[in-house]
């Protein structure tokens, strides 16, 4: 049987948010063990893809989700907005593509990062962004 519980919700309305998302994906993988370089990883997602919910999306919201089954423990990091969706989601999830002109690297560097990636938008109706991460050194 897997369990899955939200620890965090964070609302990203600003830039300081995105320092709290950080904050709440670590303080979670740090209490199931994740080993430093999961953290790491994790950690850079949740900062890509919370500042892409703040740039593209003009805010929304995190949740970092726990799942724990016989055998596994996974951290799940959730992002929705209410933003313009993406038109093209072939070319954002492309390296080196950014409509705000940054690094492009925010969804396909997630992607790669991520254990599992999921990505749900619908042009004038939003984007949810799903992350998964899988402790490779065991649930405590």
């Amino acid at each position: 049987m897997t369990d899955v519980s939200t620890v965090h919700e964070v609302p990203i309305r600003g830039e300081v948010d995105i320092v709290h998302v950080r904050q709440a994906a670590r303080e979670v993988a740090v209490s199931v063990g994740f080993s430093l370089v999961e953290q790491t990883k994790l950690v850079t997602a949740a900062s890509e893809l919370a500042r892409n919910t703040l740039k593209h999306g003009g805010g929304g919201v995190a949740e970092v989700e726990l799942e724990r089954g016989s055998g596994h423990t996974a951290l799940r990091l959730v992002f929705r907005d209410e933003g313009p969706g993406i038109e093209d989601v072939d070319l954002a999830l492309t390296d080196g593509y950014s409509s705000a002109g940054g690094l492009g690297l925010g969804l396909s560097g997630a992607r790669r990062l991520a254990d599992d990636f999921e990505l749900r938008t619908e042009p004038g109706q939003g984007t949810t962004v799903t992350v998964s991460f899988r402790s490779r050194t065991g649930p405590r």
